[in-house]
């Protein structure tokens, strides 16, 4: 086993250049604090940008710093000034993290920024390729890093790379304003397995891949060329016993009753953020003020403690959100305080944890009200501190911890009443109300801890590798072609069955775009044109554009799955037992639905109908063609009529037409010595059933199949056809 590389935005250390030397400081933020205990338990390297910009040191304390912190496993990445001010204060804070919170308003986009975002994502996969061996796991972090994953993979193909977002992922409305919409979600997708907070966000994402980039999924797995990719969410965790522990810490308890005795007998409230417009720190304080202008008996019995760390200081929406913060705590304290009573004690700092956590264990109530938040640890440290049990937390619903948290108050940020009322209903909770919502969420958090959390992931990172390993057995490697060129050279009889869209040619969307290209048409001339093969095109397409299509090629061709055949220099002809009295049943109900569902058509064939929704939005799809097939499967339970589904298609058709019965037909015309057979999506499913055990079948793709070996695309089917004709 491996090492784990953990990569993300800032090292868990922070150099920062001081008026005669370097100083070393840990970082401030949720996930350099919740995976630092993790990480120190495992063997790995953390890569990352140490807080300072390339230009402020010199090479030799750059070369002081890189050796000073390789001795923690720490592997830095230095940034420019100018990449700095581009990828982190740019495209990072003023382009994704606006967007991904639903403030749209707030968001830049700006060619510049994403340039310096690819630079220094490049940056960052020049520094992981350095330091990775062979069996190391990959762990890429946060929204910084989105195009990292497939910038490893195209030089890492077969490394095990895991991605978190540890903000949400916004429905596909918001995300599709981005303009570089694709390239961000190709580069997640370049990821094993790619985690979420909770699973609303893993669901947008799902959405966003099959809107954008017209891939589906089943149960969270996408199939991606020759990869199987994974989207799940893993609510992350906190070291729960940390928390909990440091409650009896002798500095705790001094920082804590000293807080009580200058607030005296007084109700605590607090409120702990960083300093952004996303946390609803604003409307949480509108919220307080009209509490206490709705409550009067609450005056001089309450105080509000707010906690605003510092964040992103030098961007101007954080600069304005201060100067707003800072009047409307001095309008609440003019208006509600007393000579011996201040409502709001305002705090514009970062404070130690010893101090933190004396905050969190004297305190009644904690609001905690986001208007949109990936998780929010701060209200899982809250629980784990109240070891007593005594105390209410009220969350807003906007927060990923929500879902687990579901014996706290619950309120909508935006909500200013339902803030009142939570804060009304947790300062009156009952004592014996309080302690059993707090034991039944602390059982929760400890067992669902950091670490817990952590390997949860690399565990379902692993298990996602495994799948592509058991996928990669049935793969046609180059020992399987080499022994089928073999054999095709030794035969003397060969059949060629093969499917047309999606197998000799990539599928597209439009049919003209899918006419036979000069390679493929040589290479099938090639093919024919020696006696010992006899080649069957077996497609779902019409007569006449197979006819136009290989009209100069001694070919044998099949139309509409089996319902039309035509073999070597003879006439189309159709199957025995085929009628069409059904369609004028059937086709009125395909017409509604069509009307219903925009982007959707009807093909009409010989002996068939297909509706095709391709290009209709998929959420809308998905809920048409359930109810569509239930309808058509009770209308022809007692006809000799099968309803199918395909790739965007859904199908009806004769029972009697299969690809099946034309294969037997053809293989049982001759003792071949060498059969292949190769397609793309169900309807090769009857074919490869009915073949030989010697029969070499091949599936284009890594769907479930019936087919022997699997190749990852018509462009490597082509490949290998071309190999055995030279």
């Amino acid at each position: 086993m491996g090492r784990l590389i953990i990569v993300s935005n800032r090292l868990p250390i922070n150099v920062i250049q001081g008026p005669t030397s370097l100083d070393f400081k840990p970082s401030v933020g949720g996930l350099a604090t919740g995976l630092s205990s993790f990480f120190e338990s495992h063997q790995g390297v953390w890569t990352g940008w140490p807080g300072i910009a390339a230009e402020d040191i010199s090479a030799q304390q750059m070369d002081y710093v890189v050796d000073k912190i390789r001795q923690l496993s720490f592997e830095p990445v230095f940034i420019s000034k100018n990449d700095l001010e581009g990828f982190y204060y740019g495209f990072c804070n003023k382009t994704i993290w606006p967007l991904f919170h639903y403030f749209s308003l707030h968001t830049v986009y700006e060619v510049t920024y994403w340039d310096a975002y690819q630079r220094v994502n490049q940056a960052y996969c020049d520094a992981v390729l350095k330091i990775v061996k062979p069996d190391d796991q990959i762990w890429v972090h946060d929204y910084q890093l989105m195009l990292l994953p497939d910038l490893l993979r195209e030089k890492l193909p077969h490394t095990e790379i895991g991605f978190f977002l540890h903000i949400p992922f916004p429905s596909f409305e918001l995300f599709r304003l981005l303009p570089w919409r694709q390239q961000i979600l190709r580069g997640l997708l370049g990821a094993d397995l790619i985690g979420f907070h909770a699973y609303d966000y893993t669901r947008h994402f799902l959405s966003s891949v099959s809107r954008i980039l017209g891939m589906e999924h089943s149960m969270g797995s996408m199939i991606l060329e020759n990869r199987v990719v994974k989207a799940d969410a893993f609510p992350m965790g906190i070291d729960y016993n940390r928390y909990s522990s440091a409650v009896e810490n002798p500095q705790v308890k001094k920082n804590r009753d000293s807080i009580r005795k200058k607030i005296g007998d007084r109700k605590i409230i607090i409120s702990i953020d960083r300093m952004d417009y996303t946390k609803g720190i604003i409307q949480r304080l509108e919220a307080f003020d009209w509490f206490l202008s709705q409550n009067p008996e609450y005056r001089e019995k309450v105080t509000l403690i707010l906690l605003a760390v510092p964040s992103r200081t030098g961007i101007q929406d954080y600069m304005e959100l201060r100067k707003e913060l800072e009047h409307l705590v001095g309008r609440i304290n003019g208006e509600h305080g007393t000579i011996g009573w201040m409502p709001v004690w305002y705090l514009y700092r970062a404070v130690p944890f010893e101090r933190l956590i004396a905050l969190y264990n004297v305190a009644d109530v904690a609001l905690i009200t986001p208007l949109r938040d990936g998780m929010n640890l701060i209200a899982k440290e809250y629980v784990a501190t109240k070891t007593d049990g005594k105390g209410v937390l009220i969350l807003s619903e906007m927060a990923g911890a929500a879902s687990e948290l579901g014996e706290a108050v619950i309120v909508n940020a935006n909500n200013k009443d339902a803030i009142v009322e939570g804060i009304k209903e947790a300062l009156e909770m009952p004592l014996e109300e309080q302690i059993d919502r707090n034991r039944l969420m602390q059982r929760r958090l400890s067992r669902y801890n950091i670490s817990r959390w952590a390997e949860d992931f690399i565990t379902a990172l692993s298990d996602v590798k495994q799948t592509q390993q058991q996928m990669s057995v049935r793969k046609l490697g180059s020992k399987i072609r080499d022994t089928l060129c073999e054999h095709y050279k030794k035969s003397s009889k060969r059949l060629f069955l093969l499917d047309y869209d999606g197998t000799l040619v990539g599928f597209v969307n439009r049919p003209d775009k899918a006419i036979p290209d000069m390679g493929l048409l040589d290479m099938l001339n090639t093919l024919t044109s020696n006696k010992k093969n006899h080649v069957v095109i077996i497609s779902g397409r019409d007569r006449q554009t197979l006819s136009q299509w290989f009209r100069n090629i001694d070919i044998n061709l099949v139309a509409e799955h089996g319902a039309w055949i035509k073999q070597q220099n003879h006439e189309w002809k159709s199957g025995e037992h085929l009628h069409n009295n059904w369609k004028e049943t059937i086709r009125p109900i395909l017409e509604l639905y069509t009307d219903r569902t925009p982007g959707s058509l009807i093909e009409e064939k010989d002996f068939s109908l297909v509706w095709h929704f391709r290009r209709t939005d998929p959420a809308l799809s998905y809920v048409r063609i359930q109810e569509l097939k239930e309808t058509l499967l009770d209308m022809t339970s007692n006809l000799d009529i099968g309803v199918f589904e395909g790739s965007k298609i859904l199908e009806i058709k004769n029972l009697a037409i299969s690809k099946g019965h034309i294969a037997e037909m053809f293989i049982e015309k001759e003792n071949w010595d060498f059969i292949l057979s190769a397609g793309d999506d169900y309807t090769d499913e009857d074919m490869f059933e009915v073949l030989p055990e010697s029969a070499y079948s091949i599936k284009i793709g890594y769907s479930i199949s019936k087919a022997k070996y699997n190749l990852d695309s018509a462009r490597e089917f082509r490949l290998l056809l071309d190999k055995l004709v030279i």
